[in-house]
């Protein structure tokens, strides 16, 4: 297998031992092997890759140097929002909720309400809260209060309630073993 010498097995190896991503450091490695002039079957052996993976990263360290061996952006399925409609529904939540929302607070099921009827995309929960959560969003803490909480009377129960749990008696000296059973005495001459 030929290969372009863009960089020296020396610095191959180099970058392969700095290089933070496994995968990176793989390709580098595989690189650096086919370089030393073993075949894909052998380099795929050392590195843990297929005999075609080999192949094709020699292929693109051939045609754009070790930049071709960084997993190129762009890769898996689109998301459900346009660039557009995802600033819209980052702004919504920040905004805070309408009169027609209710509450104090979005929930997931909220979201998914504001999806359904202002973008046209319908998703269940967990795909709702992955989209939140990387828009930056976080679940509601604390509680949100209901409507008709009196902080009075809140107040005036925080200071008769004790702060912990309540505390048990120290016990008495403790008498013979602890251990849950007890032994007859006479029971280890049998055991003989």
């Amino acid at each position: 297998m030929h290969v372009e010498p863009h960089d020296p097995p020396e610095h191959l190896a180099e970058l392969a031992r700095t290089e933070r991503r496994g995968k990176v450091a793989r390709r580098l490695m595989a690189v650096r092997s086919a370089m030393l002039g073993r075949t894909a079957r052998q380099v795929a052996a050392e590195v843990l890759l297929s005999d075609r993976q080999v192949r094709t990263r020699v292929a693109r360290d051939h045609a754009e140097g070790t930049a071709g061996l960084v997993d190129r952006a762009g890769r898996g399925r689109e998301g459900p929002l346009t660039p557009e409609q995802a600033a819209r529904l980052v702004d919504r939540p920040r905004a805070g909720p309408t009169e027609a929302d209710g509450g104090c607070a979005f929930a997931g099921a909220d979201i998914r309400r504001i999806l359904a009827e202002e973008f046209g995309v319908v998703r269940s929960l967990q795909p709702v809260y992955d989209l939140l959560h990387r828009r930056g969003f976080e679940p509601p803490r604390p509680r949100p209060r209901p409507p008709g909480a009196d902080a009075a009377a809140q107040a005036a129960f925080k200071k008769v309630s004790p702060i912990g749990p309540p505390r048990s008696r120290p016990s008495g000296p403790a008498s013979g073993p602890r251990s849950g059973s007890r032994m007859r005495p006479a029971s280890a001459r049998r055991a003989r």
